[in-house]
């Protein structure tokens, strides 16, 4: 008798421990739509930091960060970005982070196992830590790398959302976020700093508004104090977390179980028109909203058209679709003939894009604004 195999779930909204290699290799393959990756920068600090008044800074000296040679973090960077790859869909994308001493080692890594770099983001902490000892300059930004899983991958960029993020200008790839400070920053049971290298919230909201859509998995194999899951469940995303360190686990479970998510309702982000269903126009003329013979009217009411049965229009001297009679008659190169056509109801004129609306409220089962 055949033995059945049974299939491995992806565990969402949990917190594994473990190595987060063998942890990923355990799980899933093709199952997370987004990977967010906070690896150990590998710093190589010679012994302790202080202030010019002789106080110890709290830097990263922990042992998660320590690696024997460069030659030892490639071959954990290879090994671990290999097995995230395999987790992701094939239209699943990646972030990592890191300082000058890892992110060109990461990068160069990314590209050998294929994934396809979309951009490299500067993340300029408004409030940085000084150079104390004043022999280079202030360290005053992290870079972000974001790829796609491989360079045909379809992967989710929410372009007018974060648009909107930014008072509508498109945004750009140098973003100005401050570290975590005050009620944000973490503590332990001994009032010290719970993680030294803590995300801010913020940083983690423009990458998920503008990189998933409600209900996708997000991946973080160094989940931290974790951050990546406190935005993922406010914002309607699932998270898995992954983390060696009992502390930070335990500081996590009690971060996330105060963690309200967002209504339904506020988590839509505005979208890009070409993201719309396609409506011809020959669509309203079938549905009869416009009827064969009826007259639309420019914008400014300066010229007329009659709509023909094929959907096209006829005027003067000229006949084409919706935007060749609207360029023409305007001695224009193009035209937007949903804006420029109207048609008459109750005496007034309303523009023909709100019978196309009407149409895509329909597809969608949405009611039409």
């Amino acid at each position: 008798m055949k033995k059945e195999t049974t299939r491995t779930e992806l565990p969402l909204n949990r917190i594994l421990g473990g190595d987060c290699i063998e942890v990923m290799r355990a799980l899933p393959a093709e199952s997370v739509d987004l990977i967010f990756a906070d690896p150990p920068y590998n710093l190589q600090l010679r012994g302790e930091l202080h202030r010019p008044d002789n106080s110890r800074v709290d830097a990263v000296d922990d042992a998660w960060d320590q690696f024997d040679s460069f030659r030892a973090y490639d071959d954990f960077t290879r090994e671990w970005l290999a097995a995230a790859r395999r987790l992701l869909k094939p239209d699943g994308a990646i972030w990592v982070i890191g300082s000058y001493h890892n992110i060109f080692r990461l990068g160069a890594e990314l590209q050998n196992q294929g994934f396809w770099i979309l951009n490299d983001v500067i993340w300029r902490k408004s409030n940085p830590m000084p150079n104390f000892r004043g022999k280079r300059f202030t360290n005053a930004h992290e870079t972000l790398i974001w790829a796609s899983k491989s360079e045909n991958s379809r992967y989710t960029f929410n372009y007018e959302a974060l648009k909107a993020l930014n008072e509508g200008v498109q945004m750009r790839s140098d973003w100005v976020i401050p570290i975590c400070t005050g009620s944000e920053r973490l503590k332990n049971e001994r009032g010290e700093k719970a993680h030294p290298t803590q995300k801010p919230e913020a940083l983690l909201h423009r990458i998920l508004i503008g990189t998933t859509n409600p209900g996708d998995v997000v991946l973080d194999p160094f989940f931290g104090t974790g951050t990546t899951g406190a935005v993922a469940r406010m914002l309607g995303r699932n998270y898995v977390g992954i983390e060696r360190e009992a502390e930070y686990r335990e500081i996590a479970e009690r971060r996330l179980e105060k963690v309200r998510p967002l209504p339904a309702d506020v988590l839509e982000v505005s979208t890009s028109k070409r993201a719309e269903p396609r409506v011809p126009f020959g669509q309203l003329v079938e549905r009869g909203l416009l009827r064969p013979g009826e007259e639309l009217y420019s914008l400014g009411n300066r010229f007329r058209a009659k709509v023909r049965a094929d959907g096209t229009l006829v005027g003067k001297d000229v006949k084409g679709s919706i935007h060749k009679v609207g360029a023409q008659l305007e001695g224009a190169p193009s035209c937007n003939g949903w804006t420029y056509w109207h048609f008459k109801r109750d005496g007034k004129l309303v523009p023909i894009d709100m019978l196309r609306q009407q149409i895509r409220a329909e597809m969608s089962g949405a009611r039409p604004n």
